[in-house]
């Protein structure tokens, strides 16, 4: 079995990882299919994500097709899946109020224990999610990383006709807008980079605008995906009294006017990823609605063994989702 595998922050590579072992009595092994890469994959590789672990096989945004089964598994053989890559005890204070995704012992795959860029993989069969039978792969590798919108964009009543500004048009930041539009806000994107403005407007009815062209414009609601603090300071400028900001990124750190927020009863959202299966059921149900335009946000599905040139892409910033291409070799 061929797979990625990151010695170090920066050293990845590809390497025969030996033969796959049959899966327990409540295991499943999986064909890998699609593994697109995020924004997390990119932070493993560089050493910038603190609670990342090494070595490693990287990769958590996963699809494939069941070719083992293990006895108590409810799963057949041949059923397609959607991998959740964030295992949860059950019994902790957060688990059994529902909120996994807080879990005290959440490991996450690719990041802190071994993930799934590889032609197989064995996982427990409470982490897979069947995928319709009429919904194409391509559009299935989005569930896992289109879940942590869903799970964000719950925690505000969004209604037709309310103004929505996503900051940061990233991946999670175009599959925001796409959400938020479909749902029918008017939607401002911003984003400093020229090339992510032009993309997010092929969603639909999508303004948008470089942050320095935003002046007087407030919004009812705020999405902050790009992981900065400037861009978590300008979240609170552009909300309107009463209104809600949803941080989706990771900024370590900002200066906010406490008062300003007090005074204007502005609530902040912090959101991560998602629960299971909730927010994946939620996410293949949008997904399914051939009207919800989602395909923009891939820009590249690259055959795997062509990893360093698809890494490259990523990083660069100036395309979408890039997705490795794992049945290449059929």
């Amino acid at each position: 079995m061929l797979e990625l595998y990151l010695t170090k922050p920066g050293d990845l590579q590809l390497r025969e990882g030996g033969s796959v072992p049959s899966p327990s009595n409540e295991e499943v092994k999986i064909k890998v299919t699609y593994g697109g890469i995020c924004g997390s994959d990119l932070g493993v590789f560089k050493g910038s994500l603190k609670h990342a672990s090494y070595p490693l096989r990287p990769g958590h945004e996963l699809v494939g097709t069941i070719i083992e089964a293990g006895q108590d598994v409810k799963y057949k053989v041949g059923m397609r899946v959607v991998i959740f890559p964030n295992s949860f005890c059950g019994e902790c204070e957060f688990c059994l109020k529902g909120k996994t995704n807080i879990c005290r012992h959440k490991k996450s795959i690719g990041v802190n224990t071994n993930g799934g860029f590889s032609e197989e993989l064995v996982i427990s069969a409470k982490y897979v999610l069947p995928i319709p039978d009429d919904m194409a792969d391509e559009r299935a590798v989005l569930i896992e990383p289109f879940a942590v919108v869903v799970h964000a964009l719950n925690k505000v009543n969004l209604a037709p006709g309310m103004t929505v500004a996503i900051i940061g048009c990233g991946n999670e930041g175009m599959l925001a807008a796409a959400l938020a539009n479909h749902l029918g806000a008017r939607v401002t994107a911003i984003d400093i980079n020229p090339v992510k403005l032009q993309r997010v407007t092929t969603l639909g009815d999508i303004k948008a605008v470089h942050p320095a062209e935003i002046t007087d414009d407030t919004f009812d609601v705020v999405i902050e995906a790009a992981g900065a603090k400037n861009a978590v300071e300008q979240a609170v400028e552009l909300v309107r009294p009463g209104g809600d900001i949803v941080l989706i990124g990771l900024a370590q750190q900002a200066d906010l006017p406490i008062v300003q927020i007090v005074r204007n009863e502005i609530t902040l959202h912090g959101s991560i990823i998602y629960t299971f299966p909730h927010d994946f059921q939620q996410s293949i149900e949008y997904l399914k609605k051939k009207e919800f335009n989602v395909s923009p946000v891939i820009s590249k599905i690259v055959p795997f063994r062509e990893y360093k040139m698809a890494y490259e892409t990523a990083i660069s910033g100036d395309y979408g989702k890039v997705v490795l291409n794992f049945k290449v070799n059929e």
